[in-house]
């Protein structure tokens, strides 16, 4: 056991020896690699892998997002005129109802009596007067009593419509064609004059109400194009256009208040739904434009990373125009195709050296042209050169090393 023990002691002071020797070697080998650096002109950084991407020349349009409330194009509340006990709701509950379909019938007996009443006596009085015209022809009756039977014809005439008008409030109809709510009221109840029976509301065209900055007046318009999108349906787009600019702004927040109306496809928006509204303001179909992600800043100035012909970099201030998470806009500082570095510019410096990844080659999902990819999809291709995005994030294999950027892996 003691023999066993020293000899395990001695085995790992030889390894220590050996470690510090082989720590000794290498710093001896970088003094030496160091000294002939110098001498032969310096030591030279080896290309840095970074993913490019193309200045493009594409269409750019500028787009105002509000959030509105989507509202019913028209909205009926369906109330009696008369006050009388309901028989019958004939209408279904959330479905469809035509202009002029039967939303409630209240009792109508007594009205119908005196309807038919009103009728009985226009008729006699239409009689009476036939019978006194024919008499005055034959000059068999006077003036006068033409006179008479004519005004007592009108006055029934006009009872029989006042006796058909109350009749007719008894059955109560749908006046647009649209989507009926929900019963407010049961068959049997007695009705005051004006209570609520059911509400109608018209759902093929809806409004959209949003407010604006007082700045974008001059571009939404009437007729000026929108797209409505909601977190109910977020895969759907409905197209619409505003159709009302209040001339009034508010005194205290200084916005307008507008009205978009939408297509409902499919029935699908209700409302009182929350939506995104998006307007278009303008478009320029030739602006320069670079991936999102190729743009830092310093302050308040913007910079890409341009590489040259001979595949080193230069720092270049630019102005931005419109910019979103996919794509950025550049009004000044850069011309179409030319290439900037999409991926990777964070440790590159004035004329450093890159080895230019093009971003359709980095593999990345999504990595593309300007506008064609996630925002910092292509930082993981500029990791590894010619790799598959997030393989220099691999640990190397236990006992390797890992090979230089740009190189391949040498076999075991």
């Amino acid at each position: 056991m003691r023999l066993s023990v020293m000899h395990a002691r001695l085995m790992g002071a030889r390894a220590a020896a050996l470690a510090t020797l082989a720590v000794a070697a290498i710093a001896v080998a970088l003094v030496h690699s160091g000294c002939a650096g110098r001498a032969g002109g310096g030591f030279q950084m080896p290309p840095m892998p970074v993913e490019v991407a193309d200045v493009k020349s594409e269409p750019v349009s500028d787009r105002f997002r509000a959030v509105g409330t989507v509202d019913a194009d028209e909205t009926v509340k369906i109330v009696n005129e008369i006050s009388a006990v309901v028989r019958e709701l004939p209408f279904a509950e959330g479905q469809p109802v035509a202009k002029g379909e039967l939303i409630a019938r209240l009792d109508d007996s007594e009205l119908g009596a005196e309807s038919a009443r009103a009728d009985a006596l226009r008729d006699q009085a239409r009689t009476n007067h036939q019978r006194v015209r024919q008499l005055f022809d034959q000059q068999a009756a006077s003036q006068q009593e033409l006179d008479d039977t004519s005004s007592a014809l009108k006055v029934a005439e006009a009872n029989a419509v006042v006796a058909r008008t109350r009749f007719d409030k008894a059955h109560i109809r749908s006046p647009l064609t649209g989507v009926a709510g929900r019963r407010l009221v049961s068959p049997g109840a007695y009705l005051a004059v004006g209570t609520e029976i059911t509400e109608v509301a018209s759902v093929g065209i809806l409004k959209v109400g949003f407010s604006a900055p007082e700045r974008y007046l001059p571009q939404l318009r009437r007729r000026a194009i929108v797209t409505i999108t909601t977190t109910a349906y977020p895969g759907e787009v409905f197209n619409g256009d505003i159709s009302v600019v209040d001339p009034i702004l508010d005194e205290v927040s200084h916005t307008v208040q507008m009205v978009a109306r939408v297509h409902n496809r499919g029935g699908k928006l209700r409302p009182g739904m929350s939506a995104d509204v998006t307007a278009m303001l303008g478009e320029r179909p030739h602006a320069l434009t670079v991936p999102d992600e190729a743009v830092f800043g310093e302050g308040d100035q913007s910079f890409v990373y341009i590489v040259k012909p001979d595949s080193t970099v230069t720092r270049q201030a630019v102005v931005l125009g419109t910019r979103d998470s996919v794509r950025a806009e550049i009004t000044q500082g850069l011309k179409a195709g030319e290439r900037v570095v999409r991926a990777g510019y964070q440790k590159l410096f004035e004329g450093a050296r890159v080895m230019p990844i093009p971003s359709a080659a980095a593999g990345a999902p999504g990595a593309g042209a300007a506008g064609g990819g996630a925002p910092g999809s292509g930082a993981a291709a500029a990791g590894g050169a010619g790799g598959a995005p997030g393989a220099a994030a691999k640990p190397p294999a236990s006992g390797g090393k890992p090979a230089p950027a740009g190189a391949k892996g040498s076999k075991r």
